[in-house]
């Protein structure tokens, strides 16, 4: 093998050892930036979120999953009862 084509191949496998890694941690360095320019823009505009105005999301999060859970629960059993009667 020639020299020029050695180093030829060994172009392409450092291009793609180099395409591997950007691909392997740019996704999480982007996301990484972005947060960081939203907490940086959100506490510049104050409009950080207290601890307290979390919590309460929080809470209200957990108690629509509730409800949508038991909405469900109700659907199904009315479409058990239906074909319970019908069959």
């Amino acid at each position: 093998m020639e020299n020029s084509a050695v180093w030829n191949v060994l172009k392409w496998v450092l291009a793609a050892l180099a395409a591997g890694f950007i691909g392997q941690f740019g996704r999480s360095l982007a996301l990484r930036i972005i947060k960081r320019r939203r907490r940086r823009t959100a506490t510049q505009e104050g409009t950080h979120p207290s601890a307290h105005d979390v919590a309460i999301e929080k809470e209200q999060g957990r108690k629509l999953k509730i409800e949508e859970k038991s909405e469900k629960k109700r659907a199904k059993q009315e479409l058990k009862s239906k074909k319970k009667h019908s069959g």
